[in-house]
């Protein structure tokens, strides 16, 4: 395909088509995909999460600065909320990295997240191959926000970033376990405000419950001021430390084997829903099958298996009227 030639040599427009192609879903995304697929596992992919209005996008700006000043090619992936008239992104997080836009070391993309859940976009796994096979060294995603659904970032990222900020709650949300077993390095931004401090002492006191038998990692926590542009050089040494600790450990091999076979589930799973809907039409079904269970006069599990059963019947040729 030329698309995937222009595609490794980093051509810009090539790259934009094809994450168009890949989020509308068009149906050679799945082709691009897989012929990608062989040239990548390069990048170091970083998740940047965290509450809204904890600072992310400009974190994740100023970390772009340091990055292009060692060289690296950086990439970015701002996952924005849909709107509910377009279905198209409405944040826009590329506002607010203007300085960066006329650099063509930066590729800086949003996307809907289209109501998926997770905090990400379901057509993200694939736009990662293509700025990887892009050659792009490192790439951010930057989620909508860290919530009780919003941990599928886990599944995409080598290393995690979970931004916190003082007087938003945020010291509530770091005694939540789920929360705090996001994150790979905690950043405390907006440092110079009331309560850092406690949310820092927040931090190290849930962290300490960790069994240090089931994970000899570290978790790095560092404070910022992002706007300021403080601290920053410290968090780019601890995601260094961090890749160099994972990668000696084992661990990054782990989550990277663990992304493969997540999302070789999430490829099965919409498959399967595609042929149960081309044989079964369950879209069209749908509202009566409703409409059976609220007359009571099927229950929900029941009709599903003879829905299943007649499906598989019907794959052996032996279905039965």
């Amino acid at each position: 395909m030329d698309l995937v030639d222009d595609i490794r040599r980093g051509e810009v427009r090539a790259i934009a088509r094809a994450i168009s192609l890949i989020e509308d879903l068009e149906p050679e995304a799945e082709l691009l995909a897989d012929s990608l697929f062989p040239h990548t596992g390069r990048a170091l992919i970083l998740g940047v999460t965290g509450s809204p209005g904890a600072g992310k996008s400009t974190l994740v700006d100023r970390l772009i600065t340091l990055e292009r000043r060692s060289g690296h090619k950086v990439a970015v992936i701002a996952i924005d909320p849909s709107s509910p008239f377009s279905g198209g992104a409405v944040l826009g997080d590329r506002l607010r990295m203007q300085e960066h836009a006329t650099d063509p070391g930066v590729f800086i993309r949003s996307m809907a997240s289209r109501g998926f859940l997770g905090g990400v976009a379901a057509a993200t796994g694939d736009v990662l191959k293509v700025l990887d096979a892009a050659g792009y060294d490192t790439i951010f995603i930057e989620t909508i926000g860290v919530g009780q659904t919003e941990v599928k970032i886990v599944e995409l990222s080598d290393i995690v970033l979970l931004v916190l900020m003082p007087g938003m709650g945020d010291e509530i949300q770091a005694m939540k376990a789920g929360v705090m077993e996001i994150g790979d390095i905690f950043i405390i931004n907006k440092k110079d405000m009331p309560g850092a401090d406690k949310l820092l002492m927040e931090v190290e006191y849930v962290l300490s419950f960790k069994n240090p038998g089931e994970d000899t990692v570290t978790n790095p926590i560092v404070m910022t001021s992002a706007t300021n542009g403080e601290g920053i050089g410290l968090l780019r040494e601890a995601i260094a430390a961090h890749r160099t600790e994972i990668a000696r450990s084992g661990k990054l091999e782990q989550k990277r084997r663990f992304r493969l076979e997540r999302e070789l589930m999430g490829v099965l799973n919409r498959k399967i829903h595609q042929l149960m809907d081309v044989h079964i039409e369950v879209s069209k079904q749908l509202p009566d099958w409703a409409d059976t269970l609220y007359r009571r006069k099927a229950c929900p599990y029941a009709l599903i298996n003879k829905q299943i059963q007649n499906f598989l019947k019907e794959g052996r040729g032996d279905r039965t009227n």
